[in-house]
């Protein structure tokens, strides 16, 4: 079996185990999803880490936004923060490249070394399984579909939703570090 066909194997394995899982996972920590290399990654394995989560895009207005995802990772990752990125192509077609393309546009142009997944929908009906769990977690307030490219999800280390940003709101803003250092001193 050729590495493009096991990965196209991995991936749709994960989101069928995910699909069964669906609303009925209750922790973030019961979730996995393939990285940006084709690699399974359980999220069982941040047990215990605060993340944030980000959709991503590298062809958009908020693509700069990878330089503060990287800037934050780099500040507290050794506290027991980790940044996941997943890469999308749902609004107007601000990713277009292929996971090999994403990956190195990220490592050139960003130095970017926080956990990128593979590129797959964060809304729709072919929505992947982590991003379903996020929104039907979402508070009410902020509630609803992914509407743009860098909305982010700070998870406790409970493996539970904390708060949600949208796009306009940069990942090293006031708001987001307060929340993040308050989930990091539990």
């Amino acid at each position: 079996m050729s590495f493009k066909s096991l990965n196209s194997v991995l991936i749709i394995l994960s989101l069928f185990s995910q699909f069964c899982l669906g609303a009925d996972t209750k922790n973030f920590f019961d979730l996995d999803a393939i990285s940006i290399d084709g690699k399974k990654i359980n999220f069982s394995g941040y047990t215990g880490k605060v993340i944030l989560i980000a959709n991503t895009a590298s062809g958009c207005g908020y693509t700069p936004q990878y330089k503060n995802l990287q800037a934050i990772s780099s500040k507290y990752s050794s506290k027991g923060l980790a940044v996941l990125g997943f890469p999308s192509n749902d609004f107007a077609g601000q990713e277009p490249g292929t996971n090999k393309e994403i990956k190195k546009f990220c490592e050139l142009n960003y130095k970017v070394d926080f956990q990128i997944f593979t590129k797959l929908p964060v809304s729709g009906s072919n929505i992947q399984p982590v991003f379903k769990w996020l929104i039907e977690k979402s508070p009410k307030d902020i509630s609803g579909p992914v509407k743009w490219n860098f909305e982010k999800f700070l998870i406790s280390k409970k493996g539970q939703l904390v708060k949600r940003y949208r796009s306009g709101i940069s990942p090293e803003s006031s708001e987001v570090i307060s929340a993040l250092e308050n989930e990091l001193k539990r």
